[in-house]
């Protein structure tokens, strides 16, 4: 199971944009609440979450994705059982997806140490070790990263792609939904 990860002031499109592709695609995707059963994002969208973070076993993580906002990436950064998921992660080898200003805690973390990744204007003094790049999405290894909520769609589109193991296969759920190629 891959868990989008929400916190009080989460970034909304950075978050369900993705679990909508990935839901498109056929590919297991819970929202997991840090806090509550109901998160409210940086735009006052509330989200009731599929579970809470402490209940995540993390012998059923296949990945996590950190969807950015202020102050919900603040918030990932500060729980604990997020930084326990993050190192399960890191640990074994697993998808771990940040946008906007969520690469920020993989970088203070030190996991984007040799690995190409962006994030929103601003915050590159965080991704500590990381090759910056000018792209809009960037997948290295087991690490997706992506600049912010213009992004979404096309962060969504990398992690099928990392999943299904195929190049495209996410480019064919975006055109089904009609999104310019």
């Amino acid at each position: 199971m891959i868990y989008v990860l929400l916190a009080e002031g989460f970034e909304e499109i950075e978050a369900l944009a993705p679990v909508d592709v990935l839901r498109r695609a056929g590919i297991q995707v819970m929202t997991a609440g840090v806090g509550g059963d109901v998160i409210s994002g940086a735009h006052s969208i509330s989200v009731i979450c599929d579970t809470a973070v402490e209940d995540i076993a993390e012998e059923n993580v296949e990945g996590i994705i950190l969807p950015g906002g202020m102050p919900g990436t603040l918030n990932l950064q500060a729980d604990g059982t997020v930084n326990k998921l993050i190192e399960y992660c890191r640990d074994n080898e697993l998808l771990m997806a940040a946008i906007c200003a969520a690469p920020m805690i993989l970088g203070e973390l030190g996991i984007l140490d040799g690995k190409a990744a962006v994030c929103f204007p601003g915050f590159e003094e965080h991704l500590h070790g990381a090759e910056l790049c000018d792209a809009f999405v960037v997948s290295d290894d087991n690490v997706i990263t992506a600049r912010g909520a213009g992004a979404a769609l096309e962060f969504g589109e990398a992690i099928v792609d990392y999943f299904a193991g195929l190049e495209g296969s996410g480019r064919e759920i975006l055109e089904q939904m009609q999104y310019p190629l």
